[in-house]
């Protein structure tokens, strides 16, 4: 376990927060093996019945720690800190809730899509900048985001990979409810009680009936993804994307074909 993944039961919630503050809560290989853990830990608990990813008041996360995801994925996808736990979140059976606020980034937003409920602060900014990192979508976002919003919407999301705001995430039915960011995770927190307090069964048929459609294509398109990330990582578009990124400026593609 990683200083900056901690975990605390509220009842029985399994709270797991980012906690890296001074990096904006940027996610290190470490931090994603922590996550996995986290996930493990809380479906091998039988007093949790909900976990609770969250991070603070004015940061969920920035995404990927640039520095460390320079360095590539060695090995398969699957066993990769990062494929481990996209994988771990796919397949849980115990309901997940996310409280967001600030920055949600890459994986900040795409890990969304696989909870159950999600509960955003007013001042958060989603983005999925992949494209502009010279990286592809990941996180099974190629499949839902367009099996959900439409092509020509996921597409500008992943293509263009603007940052947009809660009332849009909103509009677009990515969140449950727009909170003041102070208010954020204490309203994610009583969903979670409210969930605990269900027949643990009960919910747990729930969610796997809302998992069944597409289950099996979400596991295969999170592989094709999480492969050809890997290889992305390597690309020269990639080099320049994490070099302008270091120095401050916007990278620049005009010599790639």
């Amino acid at each position: 376990m990683t200083e900056h993944i901690l975990t605390e039961k509220n009842n029985q919630v399994l709270v797991v927060r980012i906690h890296r503050p001074d990096r904006k809560n940027a996610l290190t290989h470490a931090m994603y093996t922590a996550l996995g853990d986290a996930i493990e830990a809380g479906h091998e608990d039988k007093d949790v019945r909900c976990i609770l990813f969250t991070g603070s008041a004015d940061c969920f996360t920035a995404g990927n720690d640039l520095g460390d995801f320079a360095k590539g994925l060695p090995g398969e996808f699957t066993e990769t800190p990062v494929g481990r736990f996209l994988f771990l979140l796919a397949s849980a059976s115990k309901p997940i809730v996310a409280a967001v606020n600030g920055p949600a980034v890459g994986i900040g937003t795409t890990m969304l899509l696989h909870c159950d409920l999600v509960f955003a602060g007013s001042n958060t900014r989603f983005q999925m900048p992949f494209a502009n990192l010279g990286l592809c979508p990941e996180g099974g976002s190629s499949l839902l985001l367009p099996s959900w919003l439409g092509r020509v919407r996921a597409a500008e999301l992943l293509m263009l990979g603007d940052a947009f705001s809660a009332d849009d995430a909103a509009r677009l039915g990515l969140i449950n409810r727009i909170c003041e960011p102070a208010a954020t995770e204490a309203t994610a927190l009583e969903a979670c009680q409210r969930l605990a307090a269900q027949a643990p069964a009960a919910i747990r048929a729930t969610k796997a009936l809302l998992n069944r459609p597409n289950i099996e294509q979400l596991k295969e398109t999170m592989l094709a993804e999480g492969q050809l990330f890997a290889e992305r990582l390597k690309s020269p578009e990639a080099a320049e994307a994490f070099t302008a990124f270091m120095q401050k400026r916007k990278p620049d593609y005009s010599r790639f074909d």
